[in-house]
C-alpha cells in the first residue's frame, strides 16, 4: 500500500500536493485523529513535503533571467544565479 501511495504522490502537481499537505496539517493540529491514523497521515505528509520540494527545485532550475542589450532590449536568456 505504501508503494501505491508513493506512486500516486509522484504524479501530483505542486498545487495538489500542497493542498493535500495543508489538509493533513489541519487534521493533525485538531488532534481528533486516532494515533494509528495520525502516524499514517504524518508519513504521507512527509512524502508530500518531499514532492513539493522536488517540484520547487525543478522549477528553480528552469527559471532564467532575460538579458538585455545596452539599449535595454531583450537579447536572450541565461540561467538565474540563485544564491
Amino acid at each position: 500500500m505504501a508503494e501505491a501511495d508513493n506512486a500516486d504522490i509522484k504524479k501530483l502537481t505542486f498545487e495538489r500536493a500542497i493542498e493535500e499537505l495543508e489538509t493533513i496539517v489541519k487534521r493533525l493540529e485538531e488532534g481528533k485523529v486516532p494515533l494509528e491514523e495520525s502516524v499514517a497521515i504524518y508519513e504521507r505528509g512527509e512524502a508530500l513535503k518531499r514532492r513539493c520540494e522536488e517540484l520547487l527545485r525543478q522549477a528553480e532550475a528552469r527559471v532564467e533571467k532575460i538579458t538585455l542589450d545596452s539599449s535595454g532590449k531583450p537579447v536572450g536568456t541565461e540561467p538565474l544565479d540563485v544564491k
